[in-house]
């Protein structure tokens, strides 16, 4: 198996459209932690033509609702929580200069359109590994909407993230690549 790619985040264009199916990346820099509730909120103040809380351009977005920190740490577990659960307002998010996902599980349609669209990558992180993972998540600060507990915008900053493209901005599927082989004719 080759070496995973290191790559920093926020992403320009170049990192995002680089990445294809199947590549393991280790991610560092800054990504926003985001579930449904505070992806509705984001929504919400762009129809009401208000300023988001921050500035999507570049932004990766992981899909996770953390479990409070113990003493010492930055966060407790930090699993993928499932991508679809965000679909209704991904297009939109991209759009607004969202520049890569991490979660779990497939996408629908419009969103890969989007994806491609804008040169965008979705990742995966391996769920039932969030205890793992959270050792990669070296600081998480509440940004916005902190009524909504674990399902608040946050910036977290992360070194050596792991994570693999499961769809490039070419809309390569490695869901549906790396089964490809198992499957009866």
């Amino acid at each position: 198996m080759a070496e995973p790619k290191r790559i920093r985040a926020p992403f320009d264009d170049e990192t995002a459209r680089s990445l294809r199916a199947g590549d393991s990346v280790l991610v560092s820099g800054t990504i926003l932690a985001a579930r449904d509730a505070a992806h509705k909120r984001l929504v919400e103040c762009l129809d009401k033509g208000e300023k988001l809380p921050v500035d999507l351009t570049g932004q990766v977005v992981y899909y996770v609702g953390p479990t409070p920190a113990k003493p010492g740490h930055a966060i407790g577990s930090a699993g993928p929580t499932t991508a679809g659960r965000m679909d209704a307002y991904t297009p939109r998010l991209i759009r607004e200069g969202l520049k890569g996902m991490i979660g779990k599980g497939y996408r629908k349609p419009e969103v890969v359109e989007a994806m491609k669209e804008h040169g965008v990558p979705y990742l995966a992180a391996v769920g039932g590994a969030g205890a793992l993972i959270a050792r990669s998540i070296k600081s998480y600060t509440v940004l916005a909407w902190p009524e909504l507990g674990p399902e608040a915008l946050a910036l977290m900053e992360v070194e050596d993230f792991p994570a693999i493209v499961v769809i490039d901005s070419l809309g390569c599927n490695y869901y549906e690549a790396g089964q490809k082989p198992y499957r009866k004719i």
